[in-house]
């Protein structure tokens, strides 16, 4: 099954006609996920080709404007084309009532149901999970309460070593069990252990988001051995004054984290509209940590 992340805004604070506001769209074991909503995400949807009916849950990092400000928009364009199934919201405390009230003032009436989980401001661990995945959050450490996400793959089931069962001679009722990672004992005594045939399951991937944040050394644990990180990289090494004032990060602290937590890859972005490129971004960074990228809007990264 596919892993991969959609980047559909990359700039801090204020859309530009090549970056829109923080964004992206996970589409993980046929979930769609969308963390962070900032002005205008909807029209990205649209201009990159991402299906936004299909979101089944929306993950909000903290309740800046960057961050928040198309997700009124997007709820109603969602029922203005006859959304019915239900939507999740996780996010931190204030967004149920940040939408709701904005709902309530423009007389808009939800036709589909929302589910709201609000987060306490320190609150980590698992906070949604099913059959195929769990996602977990962490605290950042930003102006106002902020919120990083994991997202992990479950480990599926085993898969069988036709040639290696045919010769046991046992049932195929009992294939079932041998795939979740059982040895059995058929009617005629004879014992067959999982190992022997099936091959192990298909190795699991895993993505973290990290905006808005200061260089925080506590995610680090929250993040280890990490597919693929996204980390904010709002300014380069000359403004780190202006980084520390506003808790965000440089490039050089996203890729320490990075190379701190064992990262395989990672994504910076949330750039400052000052920058008219982000080369200085991408070198200072690589003379940490190898494997980064600076995406454009729309860009596809697989896990």
């Amino acid at each position: 099954m596919s892993f991969k992340v959609t980047i559909l805004g990359t700039g801090a604070a204020v859309p530009t006609l090549s970056r829109g506001t923080t964004s992206q769209m996970i589409n993980c074991q046929q979930r769609s996920i969308l963390i962070d909503c900032g002005e205008a995400t909807q029209i990205q949807m649209r201009k990159f080709k991402v299906k936004f009916q299909n979101v089944q849950l929306i993950l909000i990092s903290h309740l800046h404007g960057d961050h928040v400000f198309g997700l009124p928009g997007l709820i109603s364009t969602m029922q203005l084309l006859g959304r019915k199934k239900a939507l999740t919201i996780i996010g931190p405390k204030g967004i149920k009532a940040f939408l709701l009230t904005q709902f309530k003032i423009v007389g808009l009436y939800n036709g589909f149901p929302i589910h709201f989980s609000e987060l306490d401001e320190k609150q980590e661990g698992i906070i949604f999970e099913d059959k195929c995945l769990k996602i977990s959050t962490f605290p950042l450490k930003h102006r106002i309460p902020t919120h990083g996400y994991r997202i992990d793959e479950k480990p599926g089931k085993r898969r069988l070593n036709k040639q290696a069962f045919d010769q046991t001679g046992v049932s195929n009722s009992y294939i079932e069990k041998l795939l979740s990672g059982a040895d059995i004992k058929d009617n005629s005594g004879v014992i067959v252990k999982s190992e022997d045939v099936t091959y192990p399951h298909k190795p699991t991937k895993s993505y973290a988001f990290c905006s808005d944040t200061a260089y925080h050394l506590p995610i680090i644990n929250h993040i280890k051995n990490i597919d693929l990180l996204y980390h904010e990289a709002t300014f380069i090494d000359k403004e780190g004054d202006r980084a520390v004032e506003t808790y965000h990060s440089t490039a050089k602290q996203a890729a320490a984290i990075a190379l701190k937590a064992k990262a395989k890859r990672l994504i910076l972005g949330h750039f400052s509209a000052r920058y008219k490129n982000m080369e200085t971004h991408l070198e200072e960074a690589q003379t940490i940590f190898d494997s980064v990228f600076i995406p454009s809007d729309g860009e596809v990264f697989n896990i």
